[in-house]
């Protein structure tokens, strides 16, 4: 039986509003796999399974992904629906869904690092989960701290230690 990020079954029953929220950077997650087209079958695999888990998936994507994704019609239907929310022509997506995930107090799926939003938005990078799609299946990750080629090099006292950008010489 799957659990959510409390250890929790997810419930049939329980109401949208009490569900944990996760926003989908639409664009991400399109352009995920191999290839020159940002696929559709991206997005809804990423969203069945985030429902799955017992999380309320919004899905937040850039203007520009209506013309780079390979199924058009059935991506425009999902913007006509309300499934998709796109973001307004010529604006930053990254910062609707950094304010969005700051704003819910919701998990944010992607790949995206947000560099350029990074000190803005400080407190969202622990709600991001990265993930991955193989043969039409997604695995999240969720971090919580950086991962150790994040941190900066610090040499263990008394050990040499190469630095991280040079290899290790062997005696």
């Amino acid at each position: 039986m799957e659990t959510d990020d409390r250890g929790q079954a997810p419930s049939e029953s329980t109401p949208l509003e009490a569900q944990p929220r996760a926003l989908i950077d639409g664009s991400n997650v399109a352009h995920a796999t191999e290839g020159d087209a940002a696929r559709l079958a991206n997005i809804l695999l990423v969203r069945d399974k985030l429902a799955e888990r017992g999380f309320l998936p919004i899905i937040v994507a850039d203007a520009a992904l209506r013309h780079q994704i390979d199924d058009v019609e059935g991506y425009e239907r999902l913007v006509e629906d309300g499934t998709i929310h796109q973001a307004p022509a010529g604006t930053d997506a990254d910062y609707f869904l950094l304010s969005f995930a700051k704003e819910l107090d919701a998990s944010l799926v992607s790949n995206d690092r947000f560099r350029d939003r990074s000190r803005q938005f400080a407190e969202v990078r622990r709600q991001i989960i990265r993930y991955m799609i193989l043969a039409h299946e997604v695995v999240f990750e969720r971090r919580t701290e950086r991962r150790d080629d994040e941190r900066p090099h610090r040499p263990t006292p008394g050990r040499r230690n190469p630095a991280p950008d040079r290899p290790r010489r062997r005696p």
